[in-house]
């Protein structure tokens, strides 16, 4: 698979965080998503929500590598709020993930030190209250196989912590598997052994699954 990264973590959960600065609020809101597309409706959701705030920056990252990544000040001084919160969501390694904070503003001038500590601290303590999952990259491997062997076959694949997904059934069994890249291997030899030799393997296609 090259460089690409098999495994990384993204939220389980949308989480929503208050906090005051010199009578400004900074609300952010993390979700989970998985296209630029998503990314951009839940920062208009969130821009619609509260159409009486200033500002409504953003920042996303997106894939197994965190190769998208994208932020917005939204009218705040370059550089002073979608960079550190993109910084915060990398720093976290999150991926698949996008943080909105909407600032209404108190009356004080922050600075551009100020902004950058409010808008970096708000999404590190979204960050810090999210409930974490971990995605990774598993090939589905179907094996074909008589009943006496199937029950043998699923029970050692959980055993070694293979995903078991679903089964269909006629004269013979096929049921489906999910496991890591190096590990089909050794799921196409239990399925052989425990068959002995009689078992059919086929490979499917690789995706991300939260484990």
């Amino acid at each position: 698979m090259g460089d690409v990264n098999e495994e990384y973590e993204t939220i389980g959960a949308p989480v929503d965080v208050e906090i005051e600065i010199s009578r400004s609020r900074f609300l952010a809101h993390l979700e989970r998503v998985e296209t630029e597309e998503g990314a951009r409706e839940a920062i208009a959701r969130i821009r619609g929500a509260h159409p009486r705030a200033r500002h409504h920056c953003s920042a996303f990252v997106l894939g197994p590598n965190g190769r998208v990544q994208r932020s917005n000040d939204d009218g705040e001084p370059s550089g002073t709020a979608g960079a550190p919160m993109l910084d915060a969501l990398v720093s976290a390694g999150l991926s698949d993930v996008v943080a909105v904070v909407t600032r209404y503003f108190g009356g004080v001038l922050l600075g551009a030190g100020g902004l950058t500590r409010a808008y970096r601290g708000a999404v590190a303590e979204a960050v810090l209250r999210s409930e974490r999952v971990r995605r990774g990259l598993r090939r589905e491997v179907e094996v074909e196989c008589s009943y006496e062997a199937a029950g043998a076959i699923e029970a050692e694949a959980r055993r070694r912590g293979y995903a078991v997904g679903s089964a269909d059934y006629s004269d013979r069994v096929v049921q489906r598997f999910a496991v890591a890249e190096h590990e089909v291997a050794a799921l196409e030899a239990v399925a052989a052994e425990l068959s002995a030799g009689a078992a059919r393997s086929r490979r499917g296609a690789a995706a991300y699954v939260d484990l």
